[in-house]
């Protein structure tokens, strides 16, 4: 199986925890760090990696015109029929949706359309971002038996949630394939990741949490020995004008940022998907993030 990128490969490189296999995906820096493998495990491991996160990132790309979700998108008004892993990657997001109080809504990706955070200063008008809005709601698609129902001019989007989806993914398919080896590892999608057994002297992976300020710069230091961490942030998606950054985060129910939100949110939770939904949603909550978090009983790490 190819990359949907012609130009991405993986590589390895020995490190003194082991071997750090190495591709993109999903826009991303991929790393999956093994211990105790040999080079030849290390290549197999990280291809097979390799395959899934290619394999999920061309099912669900809106980039791509004949992938899952464009089809979808392409095909409203009308019954269509789900595979059994889109359904339940739906039904989760119905989950993401109602937790969140309709924050977290993967039908508020046409936004994009007046919203680019390339870092320039273009700020959409208030009548540009109004009349997308009866467009968002993801309470207005309809699901019968493994079929899905979408609205004309709507549009689904499984970036907030695919690359977490995929980090658990490659991790399951990893521990089963080195299960006899017992290979402690750690896979990494772009920040987002999840830790594999333990490591062999017992001692927690070090993992540095990307400065919003500086992202080439770790703000700080985790201890990570099993479980995920998911981050999410305007480290380098965002607009700014007159002295006002915007982040990407948007509040569906207005069509725009969320004012006073933190720069970063990382959550550790026991799969990725669900440290990137808490992340994410912990962000929507504004100047309530702090306390949203707290609620939730699990550990967090808050860059204001």
């Amino acid at each position: 199986m190819t990359s949907p990128n012609a130009t991405t490969a993986i590589t390895l490189e020995a490190t003194p925890y082991g071997w750090l296999g190495k591709f993109r995906a999903m826009a991303s820096p991929c790393e999956i760090l093994l211990e105790a493998v040999t080079e030849q495990q290390a290549a197999e491991l990280t291809q097979l990696a390799a395959n899934e996160a290619w394999r999920i990132e061309q099912k669900y790309s809106r980039y791509q015109a004949d992938s899952v979700l464009s089809q979808l998108n392409q095909h409203t008004a009308c019954w269509q029929q789900l595979d059994s892993e889109t359904a339940a990657l739906l039904q989760f997001a119905n989950t993401c949706y109602q937790l969140s109080d309709g924050l977290f809504d993967i039908t508020s990706g046409v936004l994009r359309k007046v919203w680019r955070f390339d870092g320039s200063d273009q700020i959409p008008t208030a009548a540009a971002v109004a009349a997308l809005l009866p467009l968002v709601g993801f309470d207005q698609l309809k699901f019968a038996d493994h079929q899905l129902w979408l609205p004309k001019g709507m549009e689904l989007d499984l970036g907030g949630i695919a690359k977490e989806y995929a980090v658990d993914k490659v991790a399951q398919l990893l521990a089963d394939a080195s299960k006899a080896q017992g290979t402690a590892m750690v896979v990494n999608f772009g920040g987002d990741m999840l830790a594999v057994r333990r490591k062999a002297d017992q001692q927690p992976w070090r993992i540095g949490i990307e400065h919003p300020g500086k992202p080439d710069e770790p703000a700080m230091l985790v201890a990570l020995t099993a479980g995920a961490l998911a981050t999410s942030g305007d480290a380098r998606r965002f607009l700014q004008k007159d002295g006002i950054r915007y982040s990407h985060i948007l509040n569906p129910k207005t069509g725009w940022p969320v004012p006073n939100a933190p720069r970063s949110v990382t959550v550790s939770a026991p799969s990725c998907v669900m440290a990137g939904l808490l992340a994410t949603t912990a962000l929507l909550q504004g100047e309530g993030a702090e306390a949203f978090l707290q609620q939730q009983g699990l550990k967090f790490w808050l860059i204001p």
